[in-house]
């Protein structure tokens, strides 16, 4: 899909690599990982967690070898809540994708957007330099307290909040100027631009193309292949829906949230508590399915050994 449609980036998350992990054209990069993470030694839980972030940055630098720009690798979200053991996690990506030739300026570190994961962004970013890309991202309070942080960038989430509305209201289609998802995102980017802030807005999460092109001009927009491929038949002329020049003059109001009033106005949002925590048990679950996974391999290399 990348040799096709040529992307400037590209993301992964714990479901995409689980599902690439079970291909049989990746089983060489699995075995390594498992490889690897046995070479290091120590408890089998140490092993397979090694193993695994080698996985993840062995998909990474794959994928660079096919990209120009930046690839984004996530930190296991059963940290979520620990800002220390994310930064920890992140440097630790960081050196890994160093041992296999991969500077940092080309690796944006996923974080889930928790007060935590914002915070350990803010640190990565001022005292390593390493960039920031801030996931799970539903409520306008995450996207502010994103910008306060100086995160690089961020991923607010169309698709999975128009499935909240959806599945919550009485309304099953949306215009996709109307579309919850698209309102949400359009008013992150004004509120960034009005106010000056260098975070970039990456729109994420597409359910139609409706969305991504109501969202034309965004900063970034990362796409799924089958989209892609839709997008890709279309022959329309696209004008920007976004400017800098009409988020200038929109009246948006600027906030400051400390910790206290930002989990306030996180929580005062039901759609983003209950999708940043299903969010996080979803990419939970699916890091333990990778986990297991290994455990198999290590298993089978065993045997082999």
């Amino acid at each position: 899909a990348i040799d096709e449609y040529k992307p400037l980036d590209a993301t992964t998350n714990p479901s995409l690599m689980l599902a690439a992990a079970q291909m049989p054209a990746y089983q060489k990069l699995v075995d390594d990982a498992v490889a690897y993470g046995k070479k290091l030694g120590g408890s089998e839980e140490e092993q397979i967690k090694n193993a695994s972030d080698k996985l993840f940055v062995l998909f990474g630098a794959e994928i660079l070898k096919r990209i120009p720009g930046r690839v984004s690798t996530e930190v296991d979200a059963r940290l979520s809540f620990d800002k220390e053991g994310m930064i920890q996690r992140a440097r630790r990506l960081i050196d890994l994708y160093k041992e296999v030739g991969v500077g940092k300026d080309r690796i944006l570190i996923k974080l889930s957007s928790t007060w935590e994961g914002i915070q350990a962004g803010r640190v990565l970013e001022a005292e390593y330099g390493i960039h920031c890309n801030m996931t799970l991202l539903f409520s306008f309070a995450q996207a502010v307290a994103c910008a306060e942080a100086g995160v690089t960038l961020i991923s607010p989430f169309v698709g999975r909040i128009l499935d909240w509305y959806v599945a919550s209201g009485d309304k099953k289609t949306y215009e996709p100027s109307e579309d919850p998802g698209v309102k949400s995102v359009t008013k992150i980017y004004n509120y960034y631009k009005k106010f000056g802030y260098k975070t970039i807005v990456m729109g994420a999460s597409f359910r139609n193309t409706g969305q991504i092109k109501a969202l034309t001009g965004c900063d970034y927009l990362t796409i799924s292949p089958k989209l892609l491929a839709e997008l890709s038949k279309e022959h329309v002329k696209l004008t920007p829906t976004l400017s800098v020049k009409e988020a200038q003059a929109c009246d948006l109001e600027k906030i400051h949230l400390d910790e206290k009033a930002f989990r306030w106005h996180h929580n005062e949002d039901q759609m983003a508590v209950e999708k940043l925590s299903d969010g996080i048990r979803r990419f939970a679950a699916d890091a333990v399915k990778l986990e297991r996974m290994l455990k198999v391999d290590a298993v089978s290399l065993s045997s082999h050994a």
